[in-house]
């Protein structure tokens, strides 16, 4: 299984974040305050802090959740919401990541639980076990890339840690443990003694973070280096020095500069990962970010100068006849995965995944129109880029949700301009599911009125019956959902969009094939068999709460009872069994309809790629019957 985390950890050194309670506390959250409870108070400036930090060159950023297990949150009163902070920790992580652009990964961290383990203390492992997966849960369901259990004094607890970690996910694993001046543990744990263990229990990541500061933690860190066994990779995130008060407030003495030397020592010491802990700021980051990007310039062999050759501009569609999907359907199996664009204006993020999907073998890229009526860069916008600087054919969701009757024709001819010119026509989410409640939805037409402005389209006239000077050439994708309760209504919808105009189907996501026959069957039964090609969705499951948030809070994804128990008995293994759940779902289908419309989770292009390994073959099977 791929995780984006261990293919760039294998291609050099990355820079976390630093601090986000020293952040916090600066910009007014109190000492005394439960920070983590802040990710439910005042997201807004947890997610300003993340966007700080990736401005500043992060790669990693860690979700604020240190200290978000029951334990440390009993206190606050806040014990029965610890699935609740970390998921929405997790969020606020990806929120400014959506927002940023950037290909940043998200690492869930994990502190300590406050409480000391048998035989010196009396806290029951299966409890410190239990709190860590509680709270592992929460992150999962929140969608981090990977897993920072972090500040941890005793080897014992770090155990438990992973071990709750291992029971409900197959996540990589960054352990971190805390070492004070004599290069032991807090519990007197030797760097020895961790690396023998850390490295037995297989954990992605050894290393040490907080304790003193970068001197102290350089040298615990060249033993770890010393003694590890061969394949052993290593992090170091030190605070930024002792600590001091000053005029009533908490003031780390290490300078950026200092941080920036300490990065650069790192690196040739070879470590994996470089960041920092308490004390330091988005400004010792951007320090550390150009100490190691300055490193890897005088230490990488000079190229041999050559003429730069500008690659010539991808013209994916050509500006009349068919779409390339268009000519593929009902000829091949088609495969689409959608992408979400942005929430801000840089799209590097979204455009590496499309490239990763290309290399994967993907035809076309479907481009969602603000799902759940969020604010999102420009769907049409976005399906320019990827065709331009990709060069894989989209299909462009359009809704009537936004735009009056003259605004829906002026993007069509714009879109048709651009060479966007499949489209699945959508009346969108009502903007009161969204970030803007009080929004006026427009709805001059639904779904089924806007295939038949794009039918008029292709006869050469807009909806008035005024030329718009020669054909147009869209395919027009519409939806169907064969997990509603009211089968009857979603057929007779159907029916109506495919009479006005509709050449392809793509469904919801279904979780066994049996949702789709039982549908058509239906549908077949009182208007004949469905005359267009269908794409059958395809959602890959994360995990079992993954499995269950999606089935009781997304509206429009209805699971089986089957797929949530085989969730629920994956464990920790529910991301394999996601996949492999997808792969059965795709190969019992070949049969039946004409393609596939995958639909990953979180970004993870990468799962849409695991899906497709297993499709070797893509040819059609089932017939077309008109």
């Amino acid at each position: 299984m791929t995780h984006p985390f261990l293919e760039r950890l294998a291609r050099g050194p990355i820079l976390c974040d630093g601090a986000m309670g020293t952040l916090l506390y600066e910009r007014g959250i109190p000492l005394d305050a439960c920070f983590d409870e802040v990710n439910l108070t005042n997201p807004d400036l947890v997610v300003d802090i993340h966007r700080e930090y990736i401005a500043a060159g992060a790669e990693i950023i860690e979700t604020n959740s240190f200290g978000a297990n029951r334990f440390k949150l009993e206190p606050y009163g806040l014990a029965t919401r610890v699935r609740e902070i970390n998921r929405r920790a997790a969020r606020n992580a990806r929120e400014a990541r959506e927002i940023s652009g950037q290909p940043v990964l998200i690492a869930g961290s994990i502190g300590p639980t406050g409480r000391t383990l048998p035989p010196i203390g009396g806290t029951p492992v299966d409890a410190v076990i239990a709190a860590y997966r509680e709270q592992v849960e929460g992150l999962l369901e929140g969608g981090v890339d990977l897993l920072m259990i972090e500040t941890i004094g005793a080897l014992a607890e770090m155990r438990a840690a992973v071990e709750a970690a291992r029971q409900v996910s197959d996540l990589p694993i960054v352990a971190q443990m805390t070492f004070v001046d004599d290069e032991q543990t807090l519990a007197g744990n030797t760097v020895d003694e961790v690396v023998a263990v850390l490295s037995e229990l297989g954990v992605a990541v050894i290393g040490a973070n907080c304790s003193v500061g970068p001197r102290s933690t350089r040298e615990v860190l060249r033993r770890m280096v010393r003694v590890a066994p061969p394949g052993c990779r290593f992090s170091g995130q030190p605070n930024a020095g002792w600590p001091m008060q000053v005029g009533g407030r908490v003031i780390y003495p290490s300078a950026p500069e200092y941080f920036a030397a300490y990065a650069r020592d790192a690196v040739r010491m070879g470590l994996s990962i470089v960041g920092g802990c308490c004390g330091t700021t988005p400004v010792h980051i951007r320090a550390m970010r150009q100490a190691i990007d300055e490193l890897a310039q005088v230490e990488a062999p000079t190229p041999p100068e050559r003429i730069e050759v500008r690659p010539p501009r991808r013209e994916v569609l050509a500006p009349e006849g068919p779409t390339r999907l268009a000519q593929k359907l009902g000829k091949e199996f088609v495969v689409s995965v959608e992408v979400d664009p942005p929430k801000g204006l840089n799209a590097r993020k979204t455009l590496a995944g499309a490239e990763l999907l290309k290399q994967a073998g993907v035809e076309f890229i479907n481009v969602a129109d603000s799902p759940m009526a969020r604010v999102r860069m420009s769907a049409l916008t976005l399906c320019y880029l990827i065709q331009q600087q990709v060069g894989v054919e989209t299909i462009l969701h359009f809704t009537t949700r936004d735009r009056n009757l003259m605004g829906l024709q002026s993007d069509l001819i714009g879109a048709h301009a651009m060479g966007v010119r499949n489209i699945i026509a959508l009346t969108g989410d009502p903007p009161s599911l969204g970030d803007y409640p009080d929004a006026t939805p427009v709805y001059d037409v639904d779904s089924i009125g806007l295939v038949r402005i794009i039918r008029s389209f292709n006869q050469g006239t807009d909806a008035a019956g005024a030329s718009i000077g020669q054909m147009a050439s869209f395919t027009v994708a519409v939806a169907a959902d064969p997990t509603r309760d009211d089968l009857l209504h979603e057929a007779e919808r159907l029916h109506a969009k495919i009479s006005a105009g509709a050449d392809l189907v793509m469904t919801q996501p279904v979780f066994a094939v049996e949702t789709w026959t039982r549908f058509a069957a239906l549908y077949e039964e009182r208007y004949g068999p469905i005359p267009v090609p269908v794409l059958l969705g395809v959602l890959p499951l994360q995990s079992h709460r993954h499995a269950e948030f999606l089935h009781n809070e997304v509206p429009g994804i209805r699971l089986t009872d089957e797929a949530r128990e085989r969730m629920r008995r994956a464990g920790s293994e529910g991301r394999r069994e996601g996949v492999a759940m997808a792969r059965e779902l795709v190969e019992a289908a070949r049969e039946l309809v004409h393609g596939i419309y995958i639909m990953p989770s979180f970004g993870r292009y990468e799962v849409a790629a695991e899906v497709l390994e297993a499709l070797t073959d893509r040819r059609l099977r089932a017939p077309l019957r008109r």
